[in-house]
């Protein structure tokens, strides 16, 4: 997203992040509607980033998940770390980098519309300023949610996010006049392993691996699954893989033993067990019913 405007595309987004996850819906910004989500998207910051931007065209809300940064909005810097949530306008000065050795991940939100400072100040986040959220988690499960659904081309994808975008400035909204208690900071901390697992099902592995992540015991880890979810980590985690499975299967088609490899299985009569178990047919049925 360096140096953008609403018009040049080709410039709307960062050569500097990895593993990036964007969607689009209306990058025309209608300023006449009351608010149009116009794209967004995750971003895994490299170490060397930096924006800056003038004129953007676009209100903006970012989300930083994990890592440390800063931002200067309008020539005041602030420094960001997990949980920090910030908001600018379209016309609003915006500098950006990241902590060389603890890189961002965020998330981002571009709309436009003439209610759009309203809104934002309705969440309590007004152009130019940063919060910080402690109990965030819920914030990163709606995110992934917004760009999960914001990459499915139906007839009801926009309004489906214009709900979803919503939901996150409520929860904003909330946030301010929410305390926690001991059931609430075990939630959030349910919250928080579950949306690790549904932003990186791919990558992610064992349970080692979730533990070192979201820094809980494993068994710590395998109690909040239990009394939030009723199953375990592992099993969440499996049924994850197999549903990014079948939707690789049904959309790209493939060798069995691709999608294995793609979503960490060495064996692939592992992971046949593991999808039959899961949906009920063999990923070979599945491939065969698709191509017919």
């Amino acid at each position: 997203m360096d140096n953008i405007g609403p018009v040049k595309s080709k410039l709307l987004l960062s050569r500097q992040v990895a593993d990036p996850r964007y969607f689009f819906l209306d990058l025309s910004a209608k300023t006449r509607a009351p608010l149009t989500l116009a794209f967004g998207g995750r971003e895994r910051c490299h170490p060397d980033y930096r924006i800056s931007r003038r004129h953007f065209g676009y209100h903006g809300l970012e989300y930083v998940a994990s890592g440390h940064g800063w931002v200067t909005l309008n020539g005041k810097r602030t420094e960001l770390r997990p949980g920090s949530v910030f908001a600018y306008s379209s016309e609003m000065h915006c500098e950006m980098g990241t902590a060389a050795g603890d890189p961002m991940v965020k998330y981002f939100f571009c709309f436009a519309g003439r209610e759009s400072g309203a809104r934002l100040h309705r969440a309590e986040l007004n152009a130019g300023s940063v919060r910080t959220v402690t109990n965030h988690a819920e914030l990163r499960t709606i995110a992934e949610d917004l760009i999960r659904e914001g990459q499915h081309a139906s007839l009801h994808t926009g309004e489906i996010c214009s709900t979803l975008f919503s939901l996150l400035l409520l929860k904003l909204a909330n946030a301010n006049h929410h305390t926690a208690d001991a059931h609430e900071s075990a939630r959030q901390n349910f919250l928080r392993c579950k949306a690790l697992i549904d932003s990186d099902v791919i990558a992610l592995r064992t349970l080692d691996e979730i533990a070192t992540r979201v820094g809980l015991e494993k068994s710590s880890i395998c109690r909040l699954f239990r009394r939030f979810l009723g199953t375990s980590p592992y099993q969440y985690l499996l049924r994850q893989k197999m549903n990014r499975a079948a939707e690789s299967l049904l959309q790209h088609g493939g060798l069995v033993k691709e999608v294995a490899e793609k979503m960490g299985f060495a064996d692939p009569f592992h992971f046949s067990r593991g999808f039959k178990a899961v949906h009920g047919k063999a990923p070979s049925q599945l491939r065969r019913a698709s191509s017919t």
